[in-house]
């Protein structure tokens, strides 16, 4: 897949999640088979421009190109004004949030709550288009409510405003992530436009990233929590659409490898603070469906330090793979 001047090396996107996306997740997915992952989203308000929060999800120190970065706002000057300020510090795609449906976001009328409200989706992408020399990408949702479905209004106006890539999560704002995600409607705004289209919404295994792209005709695939505590996933999507047949199951000592490694960035990006704390969540989900997990993640969350971290997770798993402090 191209988008812009940038080859993807396959057309599986990992879904920007805050609180999990970070420059360590993201590398991970893509050295696990994920083509093409963007930040966390980050404020268009130029005040937080540096605070350390968006200081690091605008990271992308070390990362294999294309390099995104996911922009939320509903200011079309100061929008404009992100895309500018991200490009100009390394970023080479804006992903603009129209898809979020937290409460804090629509509140304020941006990520989703824009959907209820064309002629302004269609200031804000005119001027994000027009303020940067690089390709911009969109994430939606299929419209606001049940009732106002206009994923494929909105797709359109996007494709005429300059939009290079459009990702849409199966569902409307009021579903959150309850219920199935509704392919009907991805297949509709993919038949509507000609630029690509990825589905997003309930991918969380090889058979059914296969169902979903013969649903939609999508052009490409968006996976979010089912890589939570699993980014394997990718890869085993990617050799299945490749080859029809499914990759074995990581081995528990691989699992433990991959998690070693992982958590490794994690204390080197945030520090021992920080990092132990972000840590708890990602092995909670490396350690869901595992023998004795419960027991495991109560302990995990009450240890402060890298080692406590460590003693529990060799007894766990047992011996590190390569030392989780190193």
């Amino acid at each position: 897949m191209q988008i812009g001047p940038y080859t993807l090396k396959n057309t599986l996107f990992v879904a920007p999640m805050a609180g999990v996306t970070d420059r360590p997740f993201r590398i991970l997915c893509r050295t696990l088979g994920a083509g093409m992952a963007a930040s966390e989203m980050v404020a268009s308000q130029s005040l937080l421009y540096g605070s350390a929060k968006t200081l690091r999800r605008a990271d992308h120190d070390g990362e294999p190109e294309p390099k995104s970065v996911q922009i939320v706002g509903a200011d079309p000057a100061m929008l404009a004004d992100a895309a500018r300020h991200n490009v100009d510090r390394g970023a080479q795609i804006i992903d603009i949030n129209m898809g979020c449906p937290a409460k804090k976001v629509c509140n304020v009328m941006a990520g989703s709550a824009l959907l209820r409200d064309p002629a302004l989706v269609a200031r804000l992408l005119t001027a994000v288009v027009s303020a940067v020399d690089v390709p911009v990408t969109l994430k939606i949702r299929t419209g606001w409510d049940r009732d106002h479905r206009n994923g494929v209004e909105i797709a359109r106006l996007a494709e005429s405003c300059g939009v290079a890539l459009l990702a849409v999560h199966g569902r409307t704002r009021s579903c959150f992530f309850e219920g199935q995600a509704e392919y009907e409607t991805i297949a509709a705004i993919k038949a509507a436009v000609r630029i690509p289209v990825i589905a997003n919404g309930d991918i969380d295994s090889p058979q059914k990233a296969r169902a979903v792209l013969d649903a939609t005709g999508a052009d490409g695939l968006m996976i979010g929590r089912a890589a939570q505590g699993r980014p394997w996933i990718f890869r085993e999507i990617d050799h299945y659409l490749k080859t029809g047949h499914r990759l074995a199951a990581p081995s528990r000592e691989e699992i433990y490898a991959i998690l070693s490694a992982h958590l490794r960035t994690l204390y080197a990006f945030y520090g021992e603070h920080t990092g132990v704390r972000v840590a708890r969540k990602h092995i909670g989900w490396y350690s869901k469906g595992l023998a004795g997990g419960a027991a495991f993640r109560h302990a995990v969350n009450r240890a402060e330090t890298i080692e406590e971290q460590g003693r529990l997770l060799e007894d766990f798993f047992g011996p590190s793979p390569s030392g989780i402090a190193a």
